[in-house]
């Protein structure tokens, strides 16, 4: 699950919390239409779902507003100025590479866009390269951007994903086989590169330099842009960006490694109780007692077979996944009502608890029920095993992820109680070609990343900054170290998931200011030398 999903996925859970009023069941109809919800329709419509009263709410007026702090980018305050995107489409070409198959057929891509500091004709451009959500998921939760545009005088973009938000080539049909086959990374890469060619003489910006930004998949994305298009992309900035394990390289074992880490970096002990939580569930799963497990799980249906112990261990590892990735600073209000640093808040609940299943069950409540409104998980509602392992998140862009982790993006990652603190959890490059054959009728392509984007092979590349922080499971899948002078590795301490890429806020730790200062000093000089 990448941050884009982690966000999305939790607020469909809080959405889901006040929708039930705890009722026992939940009707299709109405997971659908949450679900459908959060295909995010404008910055008052994300607003509204996000909390109730966003106003009173520190973190999401340094995100979404895209004021300099005092003492310029990477200070430790902030200045609240509404940021006015426009929504905009693009009529974009369906299919890049194929001149027979559709024709001139185009879709409605959407973008956001705002010339609020732009020196017209100028300044850069500065580009996010949506991944995979709704785009103004990304343009309210990445106010470095912003900041960064204020004080640089850039045009900021952000230009949505086909297949994600409402950039949907075929509609409704989108997710139906053969026409979800138009979703791949090249695919992506080339509506970028035409948007901005397009805009650029639109707008009389032909000289301005474009620096792409992303984060997770969009950083991975920035990075293909810079190698793929050097010509239109001067340089680009990838936070959190596992380039290397989603090509199929590295240690399946990182991952969930990683995460358990976090905890462990807490205080070992929350490990062990972790640890011991799920031996307990294993136990009773083994003795079938799914009585017990439903009632110390508070589940609204009785499990009556090892799939559903199955998916139990999927929802369950998936919370603490969720609370790794964001364990931020400050309580994310727009990500759920989650709590400053999660993985603290975590841990004490499971070790101050005197009933080790049920400690397991509140602690994984801080993600799925944050609210404590519901009565009951419905685990097939809540939680969706898919070809990513570290979760698809809900609704309909957790499709279109699906069929991307069967086709081109490497997800094997494994779970396996001895170098973490999770059930043994397999997936296997056969498990995954059964899973996608059987889902999607198609076959994976191990190594076509590595072949297409270099993957660790970038040495030759240039003008891209890495950025990771060490308190993100997804850090160690990416670039670590610095493979040339204008190929920076940038290493955050105390960083949670593209913690860089959000707004300034009064309770970063002194090191992500430290590296928005760096990023934003040697984006000055590409746009120098690019202009």
């Amino acid at each position: 699950m990448t941050g884009t999903q982690a966000v999305l996925f939790v607020l469909f859970i809080l959405r889901l919390n006040r929708e039930t009023n705890g009722f026992l069941s939940i009707s299709p109809d109405k997971i659908k239409r949450l679900s459908d919800y959060f295909l995010v329709r404008s910055p008052e419509v994300f607003n509204r779902v996000n909390q109730p009263d966003l106003s009173s709410t520190r973190a999401l007026s340094s995100q979404a507003q895209g004021a300099v702090p005092p003492g310029g980018v990477g200070g430790s305050g902030y200045r609240v100025s509404e940021t006015q995107f426009q929504e905009k489409y693009f009529q974009q070409v369906l299919d890049h590479f194929n001149f027979n198959s559709y024709g001139d057929g185009t879709f409605k891509q959407r973008y956001l866009i705002t010339d609020q500091y732009w020196d017209r004709g100028q300044g850069p451009i500065f580009f996010y390269t949506g991944n995979e959500g709704d785009i103004w998921a990304f343009a309210l939760n990445s106010g470095f951007i912003t900041e960064l545009a204020a004080q640089e005088h850039a045009l900021v973009i952000f230009a949505e994903h086909r297949y994600y938000g409402k950039s949907l080539p075929f509609g409704d049909a989108s997710f139906k086989v053969p026409e979800i086959g138009l979703l791949t990374v090249e695919q992506a890469l080339a509506d970028y590169a035409v948007l901005i060619t397009e805009l650029k003489k639109q707008l009389n910006a032909t000289a301005s330099p474009v620096i792409v930004f992303g984060g997770s998949y969009g950083g991975m994305l920035s990075v293909y842009m810079r190698l793929r298009y050097p010509n239109i992309v001067t340089g680009a900035l990838a936070a959190s960006a596992p380039v290397v394990s989603t090509a199929g390289l590295g240690d399946p074992r990182q991952f969930f490694r990683d995460v358990t880490l976090d905890f462990e970096r807490y205080n070992p002990a929350c490990k062990d109780a972790v640890k011991s939580a799920f031996r307990q569930l294993e136990n009773l799963a083994k003795l079938q007692d799914y009585g017990r497990i439903q009632a110390e799980f508070s589940l609204c249906a009785t499990p009556s077979s090892w799939r559903d112990v199955h998916q139990l261990y999927g929802f369950l590892r998936n919370g603490f996944t969720l609370m790794a990735m964001l364990d931020y600073p400050y309580s994310t209000h727009f990500m759920g009502n989650l709590p400053a640093n999660p993985v603290k808040v975590a841990c004490d609940t499971i070790l101050n608890g005197t009933d080790m299943l049920r400690a397991l069950r509140d602690t994984v409540g801080i993600v799925y029920n944050s609210t404590g409104e519901l009565a009951c998980y419905d685990l097939y509602t809540l939680y969706i095993e898919c070809a990513d392992p570290t979760g698809c998140g809900l609704g309909s862009d957790s499709l279109a992820w699906d069929y991307q982790a069967c086709t081109e993006v490497e997800l094997c990652y494994e779970s396996n109680n001895v170098t973490d603190m999770f059930p043994v959890m397999p997936f296997t490059e056969q498990d995954r070609e059964a899973y996608c054959r059987k889902k999607w009728g198609v076959s994976p392509r191990p190594g076509w990343l590595r072949t297409q984007y270099w993957a660790d092979a970038l040495s030759t590349a240039s003008n891209i900054i890495f950025s990771n922080g060490d308190l993100d499971p997804w850090a160690n899948g990416g670039i670590r170290n610095s493979l040339s002078p204008s190929l920076i590795a940038i290493n955050i301490t105390d960083g949670a998931h593209h913690l860089d890429l959000r707004g300034s806020n009064v309770a970063d730790p002194a090191s992500v200011r430290n590296v928005r200062k760096r990023e934003a000093e040697i984006i000055a000089q590409w746009i120098k030398a690019g202009s």
